[in-house]
């Protein structure tokens, strides 16, 4: 192994880099391009554009599309607006949204629960253990996946956004999240130092109990009150009035939208060594609602993960996915493309890796949750994805992107889709019990661009 001594850097090639770069005929353009437009800008192919023409064989009509500001919540308007879209449907109400605040209130509030929760299953491990740091590095956030936005709604039901409007807070979170992890660290230290000199399970509650009703305050200030009972007042898109009084939450979901949440399953593709294709996996410390629905992963293969998604699409429902959005995507075009920038020729680097290489080394995993609402199929084959997003009507067109296919290859990690599609080995190997995955694993990443 190299010693320190022989791995410092050397003036002798220092000068031989130096050289080298005089050599190249090229290197003067490519540093007075790249200095003055960046290397994205500068190594943008203008081909991509061509070729992400937004136009599909098979195109669901979503409406207008949401904006969730300056928050991590694109999970939880990615499913939001996967239910939407099939009461839009159903109700003829084209310009429509659910509640995004209504389940971030009650997504913090148990995340706060669940934090606690952790911190008790910790307390006997030393402040510098990596479970303990890990669970301190972000008590909770903004951020999330499909099974938790699914354990919310079961307990909670939801509401229309005219019920339970947006706040200051909520399109702009970043203050909240700071007030509430500081007291959430705080906390921490109360439970952990109960745990040391040996509280009893009473003891532990009531401080436990106490806590929960402070971090409730906190909400109700930032982001209201949740409603418990509401009138659901509204026109259809043929101008018809209609009003449905005293419905909860939970009443108004199962009249409004009406899935069985248990029956849509989430699917990653994860082409690493220590995750077999069929089997299923779950996360440590991954979750929000104590004693609520678990996350679950069924990893398949690509032309399975893809297949799942097209059939879903063919029978008239969006598919909501999670992606790294910020590989190879021109946020304002609205492009997600791997041929959308080529920094390998501008460089003369060699930036490939494999997607498995790239979970590995920590170069990609989930990022961002929207919804596939179309597909290009070229002799059954897909091209490329209709997407819309969560940024407002702004970027992109009118707010949706378009996804090559490649892309997708590299990229995506996960989508949801309903059991029933799935083959008959897929749903017993998805109803198989789950293997439980180190806390840091890329899989247990939140969407929460």
């Amino acid at each position: 192994m190299t010693n320190d001594k022989q791995a410092a850097i050397s003036s002798d090639q220092i000068a031989r880099y130096q050289a080298q770069l005089k050599e190249r005929a090229d290197a003067k353009v490519v540093e007075r391009a790249v200095t003055h437009q960046g290397i994205l800008a500068t190594s943008a192919d203008y081909a991509s554009d061509t070729d992400m023409t937004p136009v599909f064989s098979i195109e669901l009509e979503t409406g207008k599309v949401a904006n969730q500001k300056q928050s991590g919540r694109c999970w939880m308007f990615a499913a939001l607006n996967t239910m939407r879209h099939h009461l839009a449907d159903l109700f003829h109400l084209s310009d429509f949204e659910l509640s995004q605040n209504y389940t971030n209130f009650w997504d913090k509030f148990e995340k706060s629960n669940y934090f606690y929760q952790n911190v008790l299953k910790t307390a006997d491990q030393p402040l510098n253990s990596r479970k303990v740091a890990f669970l301190m590095a972000t008590p909770q956030q903004d951020g999330g996946q499909w099974d938790m936005l699914c354990a919310i709604i079961e307990k909670y039901g939801i509401v229309p956004k005219s019920v339970m409007p947006e706040t200051y807070s909520s399109s702009k979170s970043s203050e909240l999240n700071k007030t509430l992890n500081e007291k959430l660290r705080k906390d921490a230290i109360t439970l952990r130092a109960l745990v040391v000199k040996g509280a009893s399970d009473s003891d532990i509650a009531t401080a436990r109990d106490k806590m929960l009703g402070e971090v409730y305050r906190l909400l109700c200030y930032t982001l209201g009150e949740p409603a418990q009972k509401f009138d659901f007042e509204y026109r259809d898109d043929d101008k018809n009035y209609h009003i449905d009084r005293d419905l909860t939450p939970k009443s108004f979901y199962d009249k409004y939208v009406g899935w069985n949440l248990a029956d849509y399953v989430s699917i990653i593709n994860a082409p690493t060594a220590d995750k077999p294709y069929n089997k299923t996996y779950t996360i440590e410390m991954l979750g929000n609602v104590v004693g609520g629905r678990q996350v679950k992963h069924l990893n398949v293969t690509m032309a399975d993960f893809k297949q799942l998604a097209i059939a879903q699409l063919k029978d008239g429902q969006s598919v909501w996915f999670g992606c790294d959005v910020g590989q190879s995507s021109d946020r304002q075009k609205g492009i997600m493309d791997t041929h959308a920038f080529n920094k390998n020729e501008l460089l003369d680097i060699d930036l490939n890796m494999t997607k498995a290489q790239r979970l590995d080394y920590g170069d990609s995993l989930m990022t961002h949750a929207m919804v596939i609402t179309g597909v290009d199929l070229v002799d059954g084959q897909p091209t490329k994805w209709k997407v819309e997003n969560s940024w407002g009507d702004k970027v992109g067109t009118k707010g949706y992107f378009v996804m090559s296919d490649s892309w997708m290859d590299e990229y995506c990690y996960q989508v949801v889709v309903n059991k029933k599609y799935l083959s008959d080995e897929l749903r017993q190997a998805q109803s198989e019990a789950p293997t439980m995955l180190e806390p840091w694993d890329p899989m247990g990443a939140l969407a929460a661009n």
